[in-house]
């Protein structure tokens, strides 16, 4: 009796040598822009994008398990990477908070992924905040910039009729300068609507 040939499935199609469209435009025209106006004399002193890190406060966890799961559930979907648990580091009677508890999510973005959110948060959710006016150009004095979202439904990956309770989001973007004028400048040219498009001194 003949054997049943087992059919192969097809392997996944991979797409190489993708360029996410961001980091396509930091090469080709950010880069060069930055280096003329700063005078950097090496591609190595231009400042670029590290990283993101969104991180999620979930000060409701303490009482309500779920409401951690869910908040990793959205991050994860909202960063296109899993979402972890943070959790506290001490004792806080008048929270009710004990040493090792989970009170937050947060995710960190690289590379692909990091260009691929950058290009989502300006192009679809940012202009999703009602009134929305621009944003604040408050750097830490490190070169590097966090910016406040204060409900996490402006993500369309966020079923508005599915969410339990309205979060905040910090996003944190970490450049190789130093100096906030220059990341500035770096941010600016990758199209995050400044309220005020002046230099910062």
């Amino acid at each position: 009796m003949a054997k049943a040939v087992k059919k192969q499935q097809p392997s996944p199609v991979v797409v190489k040598d993708y360029v996410p469209a961001l980091q396509k435009k930091y090469k080709e025209e950010i880069v060069p822009r930055l280096m003329k106006e700063f005078g950097y004399k090496s591609i190595m002193q231009v400042p670029k994008l590290e990283k993101i890190v969104l991180n999620e406060g979930v000060g409701s966890a303490t009482a309500d398990k779920k409401l951690i799961e869910t908040a990793q559930n959205e991050l994860s979907l909202i960063s296109g990477q899993k979402a972890v648990q943070t959790f506290s580091r001490k004792d806080i009677s008048n929270f009710k908070l004990r040493k090792g508890m989970p009170i937050g999510v947060k995710v960190t973005l690289r590379s692909a992924k990091m260009y691929e959110f950058l290009d989502r948060l300006i192009a679809i959710a940012l202009p999703r905040i009602r009134d929305f006016k621009g944003i604040a150009e408050k750097f830490d004095g490190r070169g590097n910039y966090t910016l406040g979202i204060r409900e996490q439904i402006i993500f369309p990956e966020i079923d508005i009729d599915k969410i339990s309770k309205i979060l905040g989001i910090e996003i944190t973007f970490v450049t190789s300068s130093s100096k906030d004028e220059e990341a500035y400048a770096l941010l600016h040219e990758f199209g995050l609507p400044f309220k005020n498009i002046k230099k910062q001194q």
